[in-house]
């Protein structure tokens, strides 16, 4: 197997293991020096995923490690408009918590909420 190829098998057990919100054996990757922005080829970054598939706790692990919060994958959506449109509350906190920019991306998480009527930015 070349290193191309062991790479990729490892990005890929990476971005497997962050939809899975398995955040001690996803830090083992990061800590062995894994790119904590690693993005897959949608553009769709760790963050992005676990914010997707409402792991909260991995989301803060990630941010914790140094993970872009506002990173965009390669259709302009940011991890938080991504939680807003899953309707993840306790990851939208978590990512506003770290400072999340609620008019990051396209469409926004603002504007997400807006499509769904959703009062999460009520206020901000």
């Amino acid at each position: 197997m070349s290193d191309d190829e062991e790479f990729r098998d490892i990005a890929e057990a990476a971005f497997d293991l962050a939809r899975a919100g398995e955040t001690d054996r996803l830090l083992a990757f990061v800590a062995a020096g894994l790119p904590v922005d690693l993005a897959n080829g949608s553009g769709d970054s760790l963050l992005m995923l676990a914010a997707y598939h409402g792991h909260a706790a991995t989301v803060a692990a990630l941010i914790g490690a140094g993970a872009a919060v506002d990173r965009c994958n390669d259709r302009q959506q940011s991890p938080l408009a991504g939680a807003v449109f899953k309707n993840y509350e306790d990851v939208v906190a978590v990512l506003l918590d770290a400072g999340a920019d609620p008019d990051a991306g396209t469409p926004s998480a603002r504007q997400t909420a807006a499509m769904f009527d959703r009062d999460t930015f009520a206020g901000a």
